[in-house]
């Protein structure tokens, strides 16, 4: 049954939005289309007809909101446009190459009527190399106001909306919309992209699912996401009802970009848990296997503009003169707060930790200052007016009973402030508090170290040209915690915490406020915008290397789409040049793996069918044929299974026991009959299985196989690991092999595996005057790899013949050691059908060994 969401999107991906309004005639420019107010008019072709006259590396930034200021002019008859000096994305590009033309894509922070948008487009590109994506006023609201700011938001961090007044519930059309507005910032993409040359770099969480679009037209796209909010843990976000769309479009990027680890543990744990994916970790990167391609996870937090900043202080001077802050606090210890209005930056509780300061410890009354600074709210709703209410009141709480003519313990400034003039207070403060209870990084505490350095020349770094010192109480919950070890951390949640906190930071001597400044310092002013660029782009760059040497291809409907990449030698078994090679050929070898193969995985009963057995049969009875199934399954279910098939041959347990045919006996293909060791791994699996709910023991003739699929995830694979460590200290001195697989521990014999049975059939043909010019293997699993892999030794070492027909095939389109591909056991069947038909059965036929 196909879900909602995936029937709703399948309109939505091919460009069907409702209620957009009515179509209007397109108006082409030369490098940009702009089409406002109807994107169903976008197909998929728009603009491929106008090639890029780039040809070096290009960055593609793609973002919410451009880094362009708009203005209407004052005779109400045109646009002023500027660069927004605030914005990350504009300073990004001081850690990219020099030569590298960087153009961005995104929304205006404006209001531009239908008529103007064509001009406006034209301007911005070529002013500005922007490419201004125009979202319709009903869609923007929902996508915006509504999809972002209610659901995603809250959600990423850690507020689930257990009431309709409280965060708000799940609302398909909002999400309709956020895919919408996905899709019109892809066709922007698209009208100016080369894909065979440029880079695209997409920013944050309003743009989750764009990868998706842009991945479906230019498989080989070199594509980069930052995420610069936090990632909630797997508990929290599968309460999402488009959890796994989200996730799956994320993974059709090349490089995925946290600011920690724990945001970056929490993604590879929600990917683990919803889509059964694991992460390796080699030579210090981080990466995931996702349908041949290597999805990248670079774990870097960003930093600050070292330039805007140090430009910004030598012109507080002159804008807002320090020494006037300097005179109104005068014998006063200064605290900072710098947040926005919003309900997950903590500021009231910053306020109680004031507060209970005051009441603790008396000698800061008529001393301490806390400054607060409230950027106006960037979302609306009922959760910020009543946040707005509750602050001022504690203000004038705090006031009221702790005030005293000439002293205001807490001085709130809720209007937009300049970086000057917040830099003048960054210079003059004592300590910043950030006590925010989830925040995605946070740079308040990075602009007030540098702020605290000064710059030389500046009046008031003259002034203080002594030894610098700065203090920070940091919320644990932000994501510059980790790097500012000399922060003071505090839980914001515990008021009395807190507080004692901030009368640690202020009481502490100068000489420590010195040494934690340093360190600060010295890391902020390394770990830059531009350090940080550098790293994602650097990253980027190896992630992609491969794309061009690689066969993609797409496949899956709407966001179940994802890309296929495959070595170019890896292709589709032909079943007419398969056939064709069988008919010529005069001694085969056919090997067979059974469950996934011949036998579909998800089947509960595993007896072939009827058709199964006869087409096996007559593959047996042509006397040219050698053929045999190769399976990990006893010999018992084997033998069962396939007795109406006399002339077949079975190997089971992975090769430990061979039958030629019905009519021969069992080989023992193991090099020891002692199993004296499990009594040594029994009991160790029996204490992992009672500790690890979920996980069974597989006792095989030959093998001990720890299962831990219907365990915990996260659990069971640590488990897993830790079993084959203790497997592998107590079975040192035995015959034996100790293997981890999907979801398994096995323990077996030395020398056991697909690849040697396989080399062993080769080897017998040859040995009796039969020696194959036509080789068949088919497998789906990590197993059967090793018999794709004795195919190639077998052809090194003579007992093949390399110019002989030779197919090995895994079943399905994966990385593998297998020349070619099935899609799956039904073409596996249909395959083996058309040999069969193409057979000629004698009553003497049959395999010797």
């Amino acid at each position: 049954m196909v879900s909602r969401s995936y029937t709703n999107l399948l309109d939505l991906a091919s460009g069907n939005f409702p209620a957009m309004g009515q179509p209007r005639e397109r108006k082409q420019l030369p490098r940009v289309m702009t089409v406002p107010g109807v994107i169903s008019e976008l197909d998929d072709d728009a603009a491929s007809d106008v090639p890029s006259s780039v040809v070096q590396d290009r960055m593609i930034i793609v973002a919410n909101q451009l880094p362009v200021k708009a203005k209407r002019m004052p005779d109400n008859k045109g646009w002023s446009f500027s660069w927004d000096e605030d914005s990350l994305l504009l300073h990004l590009k001081d850690g990219l190459p020099e030569d590298m033309e960087v153009l961005y894509v995104g929304s205006l922070r404006a209001d531009v009527d239908l008529s103007e948008q064509d001009d406006v487009s034209q301007v911005l590109l070529d002013r500005f190399n922007c490419v201004p994506a125009f979202l319709p006023p009903d869609i923007l609201s929902k996508f915006y106001h509504g999809f972002c700011k209610q659901h995603l938001w809250p959600l990423f961090h850690y507020m689930l909306p257990f009431s309709g007044n409280h965060g708000g519930r799940f609302d398909r059309s909002l999400w309709e919309a956020y895919v919408a507005a996905n899709k019109i910032f892809s066709h922007k993409v698209i009208e100016v992209i080369n894909p065979e040359e440029d880079y695209v770099w997409i920013h944050d969480y309003h743009l989750m699912v764009l990868p998706t679009f842009l991945r479906r037209r230019f498989n080989a796209l070199r594509m980069g996401f930052f995420l610069h909010c936090p990632f909630p843990s797997s508990e929290i976000y599968r309460t999402l009802p488009v959890r796994e769309e989200i996730l799956k479009a994320l993974l059709n990027s090349d490089l995925i970009g946290f600011h920690t680890f724990d945001y970056a543990r929490h993604f590879l744990s929600c990917c683990s848990r919803m889509l059964g994916l694991e992460y390796q970790s080699k030579r210090g990167y981080i990466g995931m296997e996702y349908y041949g391609r290597t999805v990248g996870i670079k774990i870097m937090p960003v930093g600050i503009h070292m330039g805007q900043i140090e430009s910004v202080l030598k012109l507080a001077d002159k804008e807002w003169r320090v020494g006037e802050l300097k005179q109104q606090f005068e014998g006063k210890t200064v605290l900072l707060g710098v947040d926005d209005m919003d309900i997950f930056k903590g500021v009231n509780l910053k306020l109680l930790a004031m507060e209970q300061l005051l009441k603790q410890h008396q000698k800061w009354r008529g001393r301490a200052v806390l400054v607060q600074i409230t950027n106006p709210a960037r979302g609306r709703g009922r959760d910020v007016e009543e946040l707005q209410a509750e602050i001022q009141e504690s203000c004038r709480r705090i006031n009221e009973t702790f005030g005293r003519p000439g002293y205001e313990p807490v001085v709130f400034i809720d209007r937009p402030v300049s970086l000057s003039e917040k830099a003048a207070y960054f210079t003059i403060a004592e300590c910043v508090v950030v006590a925010a209870v989830r925040d995605g990084m946070n740079l308040t505490p990075y602009e007030y170290v540098v702020c605290r350095q000064g710059v030389s020349g500046s009046e008031s770094s003259a002034e203080s040209s002594g030894p610098k010192k700065s203090m920070l109480v940091v919320s644990e919950f932000i994501g510059c915690s980790p790097s500012l070890s000399g922060a003071i951390r505090v839980n914001p949640w515990n008021i009395e915490a807190t507080a004692e906190a901030i009368n640690e930071a202020i009481s502490i001597a100068d000489s420590e406020k010195q040494l934690r400044h340093e360190k600060h310092y010295r890391y902020v002013s390394t770990h830059d915008v531009a350090y940080w660029s550098r790293s994602f782009y650097q990253d980027m760059e190896r992630t992609c290397k491969d794309h061009f040497i690689r066969r993609c291809w797409g496949i899956g409907l709407s966001f179940g789409f994802r890309v296929v990449a495959l070595d170019r030698n890896f292709k589709k078994l032909n079943i007419d040049h398969i056939e064709s090679a069988y008919i010529k050929s005069k001694k085969r070898a056919i090997l067979l793996d059974y469950d996934g193969t011949v036998m579909p995985q998800t089947s509960i009963n595993k007896t072939p069918s009827s058709e199964v057995i006869s087409m096996i049969n007559t593959l047996c009875s042509d006397v040219k044929n050698t053929v045999f199934v190769v399976s990990g399954r006893g010999r018992d279910s084997l033998g069962k299974w396939l007795a109406p098939c006399k002339k077949l041959g079975i190997a089971s347990e992975h090769g430990y026991f061979v039958r030629w045919s019905a009519d021969d006996v069992w080989e023992n293909c193991g090099q020891s009959s002692d199993f004296g060791w499990i009594q040594i791994a029994e009991p160790v699996m029996k204490l992992y299985t009672e500790a690890t709910d979920g996980s069974s023991i597989e006792t095989k003739e030959s093998a001990l196989v720890w299962h831990h699929r219907d365990a915990d995830p996260g659990f069971g694979a640590a488990q897993a690991k830790e079993m084959l460590d203790h497997l592998e200290s107590v079975l040192a001195n035995e015959p034996v092999a100790v293997k981890s697989g999907q979801f398994i521990v096995e323990v077996k014999p030395q020398g056991i595996s697909k690849g040697s049975v396989a080399e062993k059939i080769f080897t017998s043909m040859a040995e009796s005057g039969r020696q194959a010019d036509f080789v068949l293997c088919i497998g789906d699993d990590r197993s059967d790899e090793d018999m794709f892999e004795s195919i190639d030794n077998a052809i090194a070492s003579g007992i093949l013949n390399s110019s002989k027909s030779v197919f090995a095939c895994t079943v399905g389109q994966k990385p593998s050691k297998a020349k070619y591909y099935l899609d799956d056991t039904a073409d596996v069947i249909n395959m083996l059908e058309t040999l069969a038909e193409a057979s000629d059965p004698s009553p003497s036929a049959g395999n010797s060994p």
